[in-house]
């Protein structure tokens, strides 16, 4: 089974326990703990961001979240490069029509250089690009 990829907003929904998503994002974590993820540090980036607004509890949250996904043998963290910056350029290059982030298209560059077709998000973009979102 290819393995799934983690966006931003599974992880927000994960530690965020006033989001709507909490529960489902809890149960598919543990639905999911040994199954290969894939995220990446613009992800990350995004979940820090949200976390930096909302005081000292989600800061060390999101400190602790980097802490265990670095430590999971499940999950690998894949690092932007310059590669990965371009090439999620492009790809928002050929998709003006869309509402598409620049995380969004470096996550869809990942997914599409490690084969993945489902993604742990409730971001409807990915559905657009053609992937099955889980969330």
């Amino acid at each position: 089974m290819a393995a799934l990829y983690v966006d931003a907003f599974f992880y927000i929904a994960l530690i965020n326990v006033n989001d709507r998503h909490h529960a489902t994002a809890r149960a598919l974590s543990q639905q999911h703990a040994a199954a290969a993820k894939v995220t990446s540090e613009p992800v990350l980036v995004e979940v820090f961001a949200w976390a930096a607004a909302r005081g000292t509890y989600h800061r060390r949250l999101v400190l602790t979240l980097l802490d265990d996904l670095r430590r999971d043998g499940s999950t690998t963290i894949v690092r932007q490069t310059p590669a990965l910056f371009d090439a999620g350029v492009e790809l928002y290059g050929r998709r003006p029509d869309k509402g598409y982030s620049l995380t969004d298209t470096m996550s869809m560059a990942v997914c599409l250089d490690h084969g993945i077709e489902q993604v742990l998000t409730h971001d409807r973009h990915f559905a657009q690009e053609g992937f099955e979102i889980l969330v």
